[in-house]
This record gives structure tokens, C-alpha cells and sequence, in this order.
């Protein structure tokens, strides 16, 4: 599915197709989902790793095609989630997420 590069990429990347079914998980999303299933949830439903209310705000950004992109800190680690349908020859496929580990102090830098 994808090169060989984002297997050893060190943010996580899950990839679901349009009814939610996780096609694809890098090493790093297998290790950060490992007490779940890890490697396992590959060909399980999203919804069905979900509790509500992130259920329905999943189902809503899937329905519409909406990406959704924020930050998190647990255990000490925060991370930028980006979440955002992917397309093939145009037409919607699914959902891709990243999870990046990010300080939680960084610079910010404006650019002309």
C-alpha cells in the first residue's frame, strides 16, 4: 500500500477506507495502539475502537469528508492528531490519521 519509508516514519499513521475499516497502521501506530490490539485492529471497524462521543464526531467527519486536527497531551507527551479523508483518482477512500509527537513548548515562525 504504501513505501517502505513510513514503516520506520516516527509519527503514527492509521488508514481506514470510507466505512471505517482500518486498511493500514505503520510500526509506530501498531506500537501506540499495541494495548488495543496493536497490529490486530488491522481489518476492524474504527467506530468499533471509539467510545461515544468521538463515535459520532467520526462518523459526522467521515459522513461530510471533514478534516479535523488538533493537540492531546497524556502521560507527558503531547501530539498533534490530523485527521483527513484521502481520495484516489478523485474519489473518497477513507480516512488517513497522524499522530506526532510534538514539544509542548515549540517556536512558532510566520513566513512571507
Amino acid at each position: 500500500m504504501t513505501g517502505d519509508w513510513i514503516e520506520g516514519f516516527s509519527g503514527a499513521v492509521t488508514v481506514c477506507d470510507k466505512e471505517g475499516i482500518i486498511l493500514y497502521m505503520n510500526d509506530k501506530a501498531v506500537t501506540t495502539f499495541a494495548k488495543y490490539g496493536g497490529r490486530e485492529l488491522i481489518g476492524r471497524n474504527l467506530f468499533d475502537c471509539h467510545p461515544e462521543p468521538a463515535r459520532s464526531k467520526l462518523k459526522t467527519m467521515m459522513d461530510e469528508q471533514q478534516t479535523n486536527i488538533y493537540t492531546i497531551g497524556k502521560n507527558g507527551v503531547k501530539k498533534l492528531i490530523h485527521q483527513s479523508p484521502w481520495y484516489k483518482n478523485g474519489v473518497y477512500q477513507g480516512f488517513v490519521e497522524l499522530s506526532l509527537e510534538i514539544p509542548f513548548q515549540m517556536p512558532h515562525h510566520e513566513r512571507k
